[in-house]
């Protein structure tokens, strides 16, 4: 394992009135300015944390050294009174993925590290495997293919899904995204882990029997691209992102003729990272092929509220046990806008997106209700592939945001104040 990280570092505060937590912030600056210790950045999130309390007045700020800490505490302002929006985890699927993703959080968040370690050896061998490609970035096969993307995918989501609970934070929801519905799924209690494995494990090998095929983003509403798709042909709208925002999925040669059919005609679009024609007629048979280990392993119901993004509603227990629903959505399109919609409309809510690439960030950022402040978005994990310090760079500025929502993020690390 590598060296224990030094950097970055999270500093929380809070105060009963904006005065007080102004001169709480002074009084943090002139700490980590008294003296040259290495170990002063440290010591003042130890100290900042002891003194934090629960006040309604609070601060957050992030830092990879004493001079960036010092910068930050004094710009004006840093303080923020608690909106007390209540956590909603989203999961994104196939075509987040990316060389490495979370891999920074590997090996020093706890968390989710432990959780990510179950899920590997809930794999097997295959799952020991799996784990030394991530962390090379060098995969075997391509990171889009399904035996891939598929269950990193769901292993990261899974995993910052286990550290976010571990925080002490309680969602109030869980939406996920293709594969991400199965994460969500797992969470909230509706598969065992090892059951979870085993489904994802089947859904794998079925759809890569299906042969080559894939999936087009085109800027257009869904309506709008019917008269583009072959009548009675195996190219399908697959998914609904958002208004303007449709992916089609097919095999291979007839996905080809309709994009070059859509650019003729003025339309947007490019070819999505997956090597599956997932949420097409394409995965028909191997939806039927899914269904007897679905059943076997007996889906229950689930402990949080799951917004299923294939019914565009709350699951109820009755839907959430059927082994076709399940089954099902290797085959049937993702409604992700609509489904957002209905979690939106039940009030207003913060979403944390776990998982790579900030692809339902950028969605949801669309979405007039948080448009307008009434909901807002953050992501656990940065928008692009980087260095590992990113990683935790961005997944401590989430926890700083849960703090200044009125959340009480109880992080856990190797180093003070380090994720």
């Amino acid at each position: 394992m590598e060296p224990t990280p030094k950097a970055p570092y999270l500093l929380l505060w809070s105060a009963s009135d904006e005065e007080r937590e102004s001169r709480r912030r002074h009084a943090l600056r002139r700490y980590l300015t008294l003296d040259d210790e290495p170990d002063r950045l440290p010591r003042a999130v130890r100290l900042a944390r002891r003194r934090r309390g629960l006040d309604p007045v609070r601060g957050a700020v992030v830092a990879d050294s004493v001079d960036e800490a010092v910068q930050e505490l004094a710009e004006q302002p840093r303080h923020r009174r608690p909106q007390q929006r209540p956590v909603a985890l989203l999961f994104p699927g196939q075509g987040a993925q990316h060389r490495s993703m979370a891999a920074g959080l590997y090996g020093y968040e706890p968390l989710f590290t432990q959780a990510l370690d179950q899920v590997f050896a809930a794999f097997g061998r295959e799952g020991h495997r799996l784990r030394d490609e991530w962390l090379s970035g060098d995969p075997d096969a391509p990171l889009d293919d399904a035996t891939r993307a598929q269950p990193l995918l769901f292993g990261v989501g899974y995993a910052l899904g286990r550290m976010v609970l571990g925080w002490g934070v309680v969602p109030t929801a869980l939406l996920g995204h293709s594969v991400g519905e199965l994460v969500a799924a797992t969470i909230a209690g509706v598969f065992t882990l090892p059951d979870a494995v085993r489904v994802l494990g089947d859904r794998i090998d079925a759809a890569v029997a299906t042969g080559p095929g894939g999936m087009l983003a085109v800027a257009a509403p869904a309506d709008e691209l019917e008269g583009y798709l072959p009548t009675g042909g195996q190219v399908a709208v697959a998914a609904v992102n958002a208004p303007r925002q449709t992916l089609l999925a097919g095999p291979d040669p007839q996905l080809r003729e309709v994009q070059e059919k859509l650019r003729a005609a003025g339309f947007t679009c490019r070819r999505a990272a997956a090597r599956q024609a997932f949420h097409s007629p394409v995965m028909d048979r191997a939806a039927e092929r899914a269904r007897p280990l679905v059943a076997a392993v007996r889906p229950g119901a689930p402990a949080w509220p799951l917004y299923s993004a294939y019914t565009g509603a709350a699951l109820d227990a009755a839907h959430a046990a059927r082994p076709d629903f399940w089954a099902r959505q290797l085959a049937d399109p993702v409604l992700f806008w609509p489904t957002l919609d209905a979690l939106l409309g039940s009030g207003r809510h913060l979403l944390l997106e776990a998982g790579p690439g900030q692809g339902l960030t950028t969605i949801a950022r669309q979405h007039p209700a948080v448009r307008s402040g009434d909901s807002a978005v953050v992501s656990l994990l940065p928008a692009r592939p980087g260095p590992p310090d990113r990683d935790r760079r961005t997944a401590l500025t989430a926890a700083g945001r849960l703090w200044l929502e009125g959340h009480v993020p109880e992080l856990t690390g190797p180093c003070a104040g380090c994720l």
